[in-house]
């Protein structure tokens, strides 16, 4: 496999050149490196909640509910997922079900007003 501008370097230059290009607003740019370093260090939070956050800002919202619903898995009391899983079906028009998962993480933030 050849190795591309996405690929090259070591995970925390990768990391970081990712987190520039979210920073920039060049969602899908960082969504492909993203990628690389999630099917690389699977069980960690922090590289597949920026990829679930640049597949939702650049509207791949089925590859945001699906890292995001693996996050879940992964950590359940993650209520920044639990936001974003929530708002992603929102943005799908699945609003019965974003409620479930607006509340959960409405608790695990300490926001009960919304309950």
């Amino acid at each position: 496999m050849e190795m591309t501008y996405y690929d090259h370097g070591t995970a925390a230059e990768r990391w970081e050149r990712a987190r520039m290009f979210f920073d920039a607003r060049d969602y899908a740019a960082a969504a492909r490196i993203l990628a690389g370093l999630v099917e690389e260090v699977p069980e960690q939070v922090g590289p597949r909640l920026l990829l679930a956050r640049s597949y939702y800002h650049s509207a791949q919202l089925h590859r945001a509910e699906e890292e995001l619903r693996t996050l879940v898995e992964l950590d359940p009391v993650e209520h920044y997922a639990r936001m974003m899983l929530g708002r992603t079906l929102e943005r799908q028009g699945r609003h019965e079900e974003a409620k479930s998962h607006l509340r959960i993480a409405s608790a695990f933030a300490g926001d009960f007003e919304q309950m």
